[in-house]
């Protein structure tokens, strides 16, 4: 709709954006890194931040990066998850058959990584939401990763989730397994200048080359949002319909202000 009245050769802000036209700020550069080498290394990594931060889209950045002859990437993301249905999971995405009983499944994951492991392949399991991880299913997870004992690791593993999950693993029950993180890292929102960077990335990518928010707009933005890019990607994509709808052709703070109580509060 407003994309004609802007000169946008394509929607701006979208979910949808090619992993190479990211903006790539410091953090990002350096989560990508640190998880690369718990990749290389079969390592254990923890990665938290708020709603929104763009650990997802690490992840989906790496994934396009990761060669598909040496890694086998397999993700996980489900709220109710189990010991029983975490190993179907991996089964299914391996393409084997999946099992009723549960040690069975999870004997037969063993097997699957062994395998890999012994062709050169590294198995990278990734459990998103993993702040949604009951304590059984955290301890099924140290019993993986405790491969014959701790004297190989075949595979790598990595927990995303939000804040509480690098909270939680502080608790003395979870010692045992906050012990085996190789890589813990927390992603958080941008800062000022990176909030004005992504925008204008964005906007770029999708074919704009002219300023369209001023600075107190960005001002604005940055305030309400804490950096956080979904929440910039959502405030800006409701002030470019309001600029529309109104015939601005500049996105000013007065708009931005008028949008956050509106759309909002």
């Amino acid at each position: 709709m407003y994309e004609s009245y802007y000169g946008f050769k394509k929607t701006p802000f979208m979910r949808s954006i090619d992993t190479k036209e990211l903006y790539q700020h410091q953090d990002f550069v350096e989560v990508k890194h640190r998880l690369k080498y718990a990749m290389e290394k079969r390592t254990f990594a923890v990665i938290t931040g708020p709603v929104g931060a763009g650990k997802t889209t690490v992840l989906r950045c790496i994934r396009e990066e990761l060669n598909n002859n040496i890694y086998t990437y397999i993700y996980i993301s489900q709220s109710a998850l189990t010991p029983k249905i975490f190993y179907n999971e991996i089964l299914k995405q391996l393409n084997l058959n999946t099992v009723y009983a549960k040690p069975e499944a999870k004997l037969m994951v063993n097997k699957a990584v062994l395998s890999m492991f012994n062709a050169n392949k590294i198995p990278v399991i990734v459990v998103d939401e993993a702040h949604l991880l009951s304590d059984a299913m955290l301890e099924e997870i140290r019993f993986l990763i405790n491969f014959d004992m701790d004297s190989m690791s075949p595979l790598s593993l990595i927990l995303v989730g939000q804040p509480e999950l690098r909270q939680r693993l502080k608790l003395r029950t979870l010692e045992a397994i906050a012990q085996r993180v190789m890589v813990n890292y927390h992603l958080d929102g941008l800062n000022r200048p990176g909030t004005e960077d992504y925008i204008l990335t964005h906007l770029k990518v999708a074919g704009l080359g002219t300023p369209l928010f001023t600075d107190e707009a960005i001002n604005e933005i940055f305030q309400y949002t804490a950096g956080i890019p979904r929440k910039i990607n959502n405030l800006c994509e409701k002030c470019l319909l309001e600029g529309y709808i109104h015939e601005k052709k500049l996105i000013d703070d007065i708009l931005v202000k008028r949008v956050i109580k509106n759309e909002f509060e």
